[in-house]
């Protein structure tokens, strides 16, 4: 019988039963669901499946690399409460968000021709240069906030963009005999096409920190205008939690859920207002050494636009600088699970270290 872990007691039937479908696969060997599972599609959010010889696009998704980096800086949460409205506004002015890149390419290390011919064209066809450094929408964010020692945190949740987007379909399509499946479609990792994939993955997966990176900076340029301080950048935490990596002879599959082996450094987002845990893995190998990658959403964006009051979203967001609108009320903090009940359900994969409540919150 296959080994199943699921962390959680109030997980959506529709999310269990696409779970199960997965481990009904004969390469899908152990499975483990995070606290904050919902549904997706093929898999669900906040999943993790290891496999045998075989890689799934679809269990990946299609923001290859989407994930957390966290920053801890010397700048005083005064002046940032200051001078947020001001660091607000200038961050929407130096990074692109929503479907926006930069008119012009960033500077970057990565090397396109590293990609396959099939990731190459997507690089060019997603005009991939220009993304770099850019947020997107939905629920990618930047945020600035103040753990429990009045240490101030720079966090970005965001991926590979359209890169990752395009790479993802393609192989999809490869996956699924020409058409862009959304189900349980693999490739042998020892194939052609899945040694393919696995490149092209790795590079997403470069891009995407190298995207968060580039933001970073950015930001910190944006506050080093209003006051003094310096970013640590020695520990800067990355993690993503779309992905799949070998481990002991294995291919752990992440779909919302983050790496935590013992000992390793990670984000847990929660909401726009109740900010972000710093954690640190316990690597516990009935969760295939991972965790959530957040709180889990509870209303789809169409039921929250239709069902929550502006009124409501304003009032629960007082005193933080943010877009608080019509335009946001689809990521309002009632949309998802409480992050402080889906930390407590993880206390045997994860340690708090620290809990950065926001100041200031950007939104695609």
């Amino acid at each position: 019988m296959k080994k199943i872990k699921i962390f959680g007691d109030k997980i959506e039937a529709k999310a269990l039963a696409q779970f199960h479908s997965a481990m009904e696969q004969d390469y899908a060997v152990k499975g483990a669901l995070m606290p904050d599972a919902h549904v997706g599609y093929a898999l669900p959010i906040g999943a993790v499946i290891a496999t045998k010889d075989v890689v799934v696009p679809a269990w990946v998704g299609y923001d290859i690399g989407c994930g957390m980096c966290a920053l801890p800086t010397d700048f005083s949460p005064t002046e940032i409460k200051r001078y947020g409205s001001d660091i607000f506004r200038d961050i929407y002015d130096v990074i692109p968000v929503g479907f926006q890149i930069n008119k012009k390419p960033a500077k970057s290390d990565l090397d396109p021709s590293e990609l396959t011919s099939r990731g190459q064209k997507v690089f060019q066809n997603r005009k991939g240069a220009r993304a770099i450094g850019s947020l997107g929408s939905g629920n990618h964010f930047i945020e600035i906030g103040v753990d429990e020692e009045k240490q101030v945190w720079i966090i970005i949740h965001s991926g590979s963009r359209g890169v990752g987007h395009g790479i993802a379909t393609e192989y999809m399509k490869l996956a699924g005999g020409g058409k862009a499946r959304e189900e349980h479609c693999g490739l042998t990792v020892d194939s052609v096409e899945g040694r393919e994939y696995i490149n092209d993955l790795n590079w997403a997966l470069r891009f995407a920190l190298v995207n968060r990176y580039e933001m970073m900076h950015r930001i910190v340029a944006v506050i080093q205008l209003y006051t003094a301080g310096e970013p640590d950048w020695e520990r800067l935490i990355n993690r993503n939690h779309n992905h799949a990596e070998e481990r002991d002879g294995l291919w752990i599959h992440r779909k919302g859920a983050t790496h935590a082996e013992k000992d390793m450094m990670g984000v847990v987002p929660g909401n726009m207002r109740d900010g972000s845990f710093i954690v640190c893995g316990k690597g516990n190998p009935d969760s295939l050494y991972s965790s959530s990658h957040g709180a889990g959403r509870v209303l789809g964006r169409n039921q929250a636009k239709k069902s929550l009051s502006k009124a409501e979203f304003e009032k629960t967001m007082h005193g933080i600088v943010a877009r608080v609108g019509k335009r946001t009320i689809d990521e309002s903090p009632m949309v998802y699970k409480d992050i402080f009940e889906v930390m407590r359900l993880q206390a045997e994969l994860v340690d708090v270290v620290a809990h950065v409540r926001p100041i200031i919150n950007v939104k695609g």
